[in-house]
């Protein structure tokens, strides 16, 4: 997993360097830091002001390099790429990047969809969010 600073063309080319010959499209997600939060519960939306820490426990490290393979394994992914930022994010900023690089555009859809979902399953992300009232809360990425 990548933990610097990480941007889309960053990405792209990433994955373009992996992508094999044969392989004519690509899909990309990025995902930034929303500054409403659900309550508790799903009820209201809370206005959130910062995101002073955005944490990835430290046996989440080979997890995104796992459920890359796991994907390229379900559809016909030729280059994967998911990365992560940690340490201190403000509202807009770009957290999460997943791309992938598969023959036709309808896979690139599916595969790139299916890693973010996964990722944000089954990787132990956590962020800490402060809202106007100046209350906190740790939230895991799903």
């Amino acid at each position: 997993m990548e933990t610097k600073t990480a941007s889309t063309g960053t990405i792209r080319y990433w994955a373009a360097a992996r992508g094999a010959a044969g392989t004519a499209e690509e899909s990309y997600r990025a995902g930034a830091l929303a500054d409403r939060a659900d309550e508790q519960g799903g009820a209201a939306r809370r206005v959130v002001t910062e995101y002073p820490v955005h944490l990835v426990e430290p046996s989440a490290e080979a997890e995104p390099r796992r459920v890359a393979e796991e994907i390229a394994a379900q559809f016909p992914v030729r280059a994967p790429a998911a990365v992560h930022r940690t340490g201190p994010l403000a509202i807009g900023d770009v957290a999460v990047i997943t791309a992938v690089s598969c023959p036709h555009r309808a896979e690139a859809f599916a595969a790139c969809r299916k890693l973010i979902d996964t990722l944000k399953h089954e990787v132990p992300v956590w962020k800490r969010q402060i809202f106007t009232d100046g209350a906190t809360e740790w939230v895991g990425a799903c």
